[in-house]
């Protein structure tokens, strides 16, 4: 059986007993049927993982691991990807965040559009982005990353256009330039960052793609065909990476 993988937000180091929360104990024990001296993995998010084995699994609140080895696991892609995506309904937003966190994108951000159907009040937000970071957690547990994307609260789209990213990109259906017309035209080095801007179900109203293209956004589009709010921006990503990312 693969060993499993856990996030866990506390110091990791060799030799160091830790107790794991009651969700990844019970997700051990109950779900795995795991007993002490079974084998885990842990990470904090800081890099690397630590290779552990579990010593009191009697008690779901009082699950702990001892830690043995560490190792630098695997690396990030070369590529920083920062996705930048109004918010969708419901499950598309978790489909979203884990997929992308699975492909290897560093930062999520959060976007109010203008044609934005999902308005969140501060409550609704913050109980929001606690889930979607869990999610995200779950997604490097899963794909065996080490480090886990930022995602903050929802920004406003103007607020979402400053950026230091090398390479600036606006997803739009009806832009004349496809993506990969614009990658056969970058010359030199690869840019070392990218920021893809994905739009809500409506997509980006006119006003928003002129607002952008004025900060050096590039209007790309993905092929002929209209994609899905959550399929444009995982196309845009795993094309992005497997030209100047760890696919090669």
């Amino acid at each position: 059986m693969r060993v499993p993988r856990i996030f866990t937000d506390q110091p990791l180091a060799e030799g160091l007993e830790v107790a794991l929360s009651q969700g990844a104990a019970r997700h051990l024990t109950s779900a795995l049927r795991l007993g002490a001296n079974s084998k885990v993995v842990l990470f904090n998010g800081e890099g690397g993982e630590f290779s552990a084995r579990l010593i009191e699994t009697s008690n779901k609140k009082n699950t702990t691991a001892l830690i043995e080895k560490f190792s630098p696991g695997i690396p990030p892609s070369p590529l920083a990807l920062t996705l930048a995506i109004a918010i969708s309904r419901g499950e598309r937003m978790d489909w979203i965040v884990q997929k992308a966190v699975e492909l290897g994108v560093r930062d999520i951000v959060l976007l109010t559009t203008e044609r934005c159907e999902v308005k969140l009040n501060p409550d609704r937000a913050a109980k929001k982005l606690k889930h979607w970071r869990q999610v995200a957690r779950s997604a490097c547990e899963q794909s065996g990353q080490n480090r886990v994307a930022s995602i903050g609260l929802p920004i406003s789209f103007s607020m979402g256009l400053e950026t230091t990213a090398d390479w600036r990109l606006i997803l739009d259906p009806g832009s004349e330039s496809s993506l990969m017309s614009q990658i056969a035209t970058q010359s030199g080095s690869p840019p070392g960052s990218v920021l893809i801007l994905s739009g809500p179900e409506g997509g980006f109203s006119d006003e928003e793609i002129t607002l952008a293209q004025s900060k050096g956004f590039c209007s790309v589009g993905l092929g002929p065909r209209i994609l899905r709010t959550e399929t444009a921006p995982l196309s845009a990503v795993s094309i992005l990476q497997a030209q100047w990312g760890d696919w090669r």
